[in-house]
């Protein structure tokens, strides 16, 4: 499946000279929202996985099921504020802002193999904070998994001991 034709571009959002890369539409059809789940699972080429850590908040939508298909928990990594437990924080920088990442303090336990998820990696910022956040409570990050990588903005060389994988580059 081009799973390209269900990312549409929208244009200076979520400001001005953003081009925003919109996956609702593969999300909304369901031949291509379970081929997706099933090339993102494919993407972890049977590495034993203990968590799968998505990010907030696109990486909620994949994340649980391949959770579900590893056979994985799955934490949740949120913005600050947004988790009701105890919880370790990291700043990270945006393309366009700066903001705070948040995990519970019990969700990784020291050496579980962790797979990390999100829609898309940009100038790779979050996901960064995400893995020191994941290796802060004692996780090994194992891959880090995404629906887009928007390869211009040269996110994965800010991630270069990790393995990055991708459905879609641009």
């Amino acid at each position: 499946m081009h799973f390209n034709e269900f990312v549409r571009d929208i244009v200076d959002f979520p400001k001005p000279g953003i081009t925003f890369k919109d996956i609702t539409p593969l999300l909304q059809d369901p031949k291509a929202l379970q081929q997706a789940a099933e090339a993102l699972y494919v993407l972890v080429n049977e590495r034993p996985i203990d968590k799968v850590v998505g990010v907030d908040s696109r990486g909620f939508i994949f994340a649980p099921i391949l959770a579900m298909k590893l056979n994985a928990g799955f934490v949740p990594v949120r913005k600050a504020g947004k988790l009701p437990f105890r919880t370790v924080a990291e700043p990270y920088q945006l393309e366009y802002g700066q903001d705070i990442l948040e995990i519970h303090t019990d969700a990784i336990l020291k050496g579980e193999k962790v797979l990390v998820h999100d829609d898309v990696l940009a100038t790779g910022g979050t996901c960064k904070a995400v893995c020191k956040l994941v290796e802060q409570l004692g996780g090994e990050v194992v891959q880090c998994n995404f629906l887009v990588n928007l390869t211009f903005l040269k996110g994965a060389a800010q991630l270069p001991n990790y393995t990055i994988t991708s459905l879609l580059s641009y």
